[in-house]
């Protein structure tokens, strides 16, 4: 895992205003501003879906410009449709919405949720809308194939703690384990575990994530296990181990780049070649993934005793110091959801009027949340080509958004539009992909107009 995804602007309606405009960063030295108080999990600075999913409260103005984080339930889901995946820029935080969220390019095929990966774009991904802490993941995944080409399973959480499956499409008999707490890299994490092809075989892949222990399984059987005890550091005083709220992610993005590090390169295998068979026969590379499964644990016995009543509202995560490790995090009843794309977690514009009406001898009482129409400014986007039939973007990016701690904030190139071929694969369904222009590299941000 040596890149992590982020965006750049280009939208068409947008050029224009994409041309002047220059981002506010964040990093561990320098917060946000207050007029963009919410620091995205990308590094940069803004109101409205910056401060949601990502939002690293280290960074912010304060920790209250961030928003609440969704409790997580056990559940089921088979993508055998994904029609009720939510496009990243639609979503401003109401988790009963939408279970899932994505950027980038994505199908259904074979009763599956079909990732995909257009020529010179940066894939795709798909983030639940809730946070898990502490539980059991799985799902059922087909890797992607070729140098260059990095599938991802993980838990990602808003200040970087992270649990990973990787899969590198130049070697398809191995899957590489791997985790990082708060975005510290320590290369010595991440082991290899022998297999049989990824690309052509399905295999069941787990993520069993508690307190004190970590277990890695493949097909049921534990291949790593990690207990917190080992992750003692000295030097900090902390157990770095993961520990914190964080959301499931799916992914498919181009390591071997040509925008990227030397060193992500290298680790993925080279530079990925456009014009491969899965590029020349569907216009995209692609990974399959199926069957998820999460069955959440129970909360940390400190956390429980902080409330009465698990049962009565209490849906969401918050923190209480930007130190950010496990003892922080506390439940509350407080609403996860923006009312603008200009609002913020201190100011969040989610005011709701109660209107009753009278329908013969009944009263019916509704709810309403305050809607105005809006131009949101997305921190998460992807892939500069979409293809007919799929659900893909129209964005284009220079980095890669979708959840690894590395290079996180490090700018790429973006990639020229190309002609991608068209034709029939006996692994995915084919289409034409429409390319569109990308803008200049270093663009960060995606910009869409809708109603809320």
């Amino acid at each position: 895992m040596k890149a992590y995804f982020a965006l750049c602007l280009a939208f068409f309606a947008s050029f224009a205003a994409a041309a002047d405009w220059n981002p506010t960063y964040c990093n561990e030295t320098t917060k946000c501003p207050e007029d963009l108080p919410c620091c995205s999990q990308f590094g940069m600075c803004g109101t409205g879906s910056y401060c949601l999913g990502g939002c690293d409260i280290r960074r912010s103005f304060n920790m209250s410009a961030c928003m609440p984080m969704p409790r997580m339930e056990s559940f089921e889901e088979s993508f055998k449709d994904i029609d009720h995946i939510e496009k990243q820029s639609e979503y401003l935080g109401n988790f009963t919405e939408a279970d899932w969220v994505y950027t980038g390019h994505i199908a259904n095929h074979d009763n599956s949720l079909l990732l995909q990966m257009p020529n010179q774009s940066t894939g795709a991904v798909v983030s639940s809308t809730r946070y898990l802490w502490y539980g059991k993941v799985g799902a059922t995944i087909k890797s992607s194939r070729d140098k260059g080409v990095v599938t991802a399973f993980i838990t990602f959480s808003d200040v970087q703690d992270e649990i990973d499956f990787e899969w590198l499409g130049y070697d398809l008999d191995n899957v590489e384990s791997n985790y990082y707490y708060q975005g510290v890299l320590n290369y010595t994490n991440q082991k290899m575990h022998d297999m049989s092809n990824t690309f052509e075989n399905w295999h069941y892949y787990e993520i069993d994530w508690k307190e004190d222990e970590l277990h890695w399984l493949i097909d049921g059987e534990v291949v790593r296990t990690l207990t917190r005890s080992e992750t003692w550091n000295d030097t900090k005083k902390a157990y770095m181990y993961p520990q914190t709220p964080s959301r499931v992610q799916f992914s498919l993005w181009p390591g071997g780049g040509a925008g990227n590090a030397q060193g992500t390169i290298e680790w993925a295998g080279g530079e990925i070649d456009w014009n491969s068979e899965d590029i020349k026969k569907n216009g995209y590379y692609y990974a399959y993934v199926k069957n998820v499964t999460v069955e959440t644990y129970d909360l940390p016995s400190f956390a429980k005793k902080n409330v009465s009543n698990l049962t009565k509202g209490y849906h969401a995560y918050l923190y209480n110091s930007t130190d950010a490790n496990e003892k922080n995090v506390f439940l509350t009843k407080d609403k996860t959801w923006l009312g603008s794309g200009d609002a913020t977690g201190f100011d969040p514009d989610n005011e709701e009027t109660v209107e009753t009406t009278t329908s013969g001898s009944k009263t019916i009482t509704k709810t309403l949340a305050r809607s105005r129409t809006g131009t949101v400014d997305v921190p998460t986007g992807n892939g500069n080509g979409g293809a007919a039939g799929n659900r893909g973007g129209t964005t284009s990016t220079s980095e890669y958004t979708g959840g690894f701690v590395q290079n996180s904030n490090a700018s790429g190139t973006s990639g020229s539009s190309g002609n991608s071929g068209s034709g029939s694969s006996s692994g995915a369904p084919s289409y034409t992909v429409e390319r569109i222009l990308a803008l200049a590299a270093g663009v960060v941000g995606a910009v869409f107009t809708f109603a809320i």
